[in-house]
């Protein structure tokens, strides 16, 4: 439910923490939909340990899923966290020119507004959310954006709009075909075509043409010799 009381009463803002994955992860008595949001956020991080640049006016929260028998592979979350941010970014500013770029990036035309990243302890999935929704930091090397000209929205009231999409699409990963999710992420992405580069190391790149998604969420590099590499790790920059 979107925004009425099921939904709003499962979500907890704080002052102030360390890093919102780690106290969630750490919460034995929390539970899926659990949903913890801090205004401040000191020990922030992104993929392979990077430190997230919190800063004053932006989003960072972070939920729990409770995996269950049955359910889709694990990896494949990725797709509904990313679906859900790009969703409710979209709801928040329509006008926003907006894409989804693999494997946990929000873009802003061609600079990165937003980010996930997914921490499994257990049979206990984190998806924590990093939103520049009034500030865009500095970062060397990359181009990063807010939506600061396009609405004026706290990390409160942003909170229930990314829960309601969560939920939402979380129901669908497990009731939907297995691709389907793959698809409707595909829909939001770069075009099929576009030229990326992979990083999977410090000195190790590989460069081709996005040929979309497994229904895991791995992607397909198309490389120039026709062959198709399937990446599960890396990070990605476009051309």
């Amino acid at each position: 439910m979107r925004g009425g009381q099921p939904l709003l009463s499962k979500i907890r803002i704080v002052e102030r923490t360390g890093s919102t994955n780690s106290d969630l992860l750490a919460r034995t008595d929390a539970v899926e939909g659990d949903w913890l949001v801090a205004l401040a956020q000191d020990a922030g991080r992104g993929r392979h340990n990077r430190h997230w640049q919190s800063l004053d006016g932006n989003f960072f929260g972070s939920t729990l899923v409770q995996l269950r028998p049955g359910d889709p592979e694990a990896p494949s979350l990725a797709l509904v966290a990313g679906l859900a941010l790009i969703e409710a970014v979209e709801h928040a500013a329509p006008a926003a020119p907006l894409s989804l770029k693999w494997p946990n990036d929000l873009m802003r035309g061609d600079a990165k507004l937003a980010g996930i990243l997914l921490e499994r302890s257990g049979d206990r999935v984190v998806a924590g959310f990093g939103v520049n929704m009034a500030v865009q930091p500095e970062v060397e090397g990359r181009k990063t954006a807010s939506l600061s000209d396009l609405c004026n929205l706290t990390p409160q009231a942003f909170a229930p709009l990314l829960a309601g999409s969560f939920a939402r699409l979380l129901g669908a990963w497990r009731m939907a075909e297995p691709s389907a999710l793959a698809k409707a992420w595909e829909a939001k992405a770069h075009p099929v075509g576009t030229p990326l580069t992979v990083h999977s190391g410090p000195d190790e790149r590989t460069s081709g043409i996005f040929d979309g998604l497994e229904q895991d969420g791995a992607m397909r590099l198309c490389l120039a010799d026709g062959k198709v590499e399937i990446v599960r790790v890396g990070d990605v920059s476009l051309g």
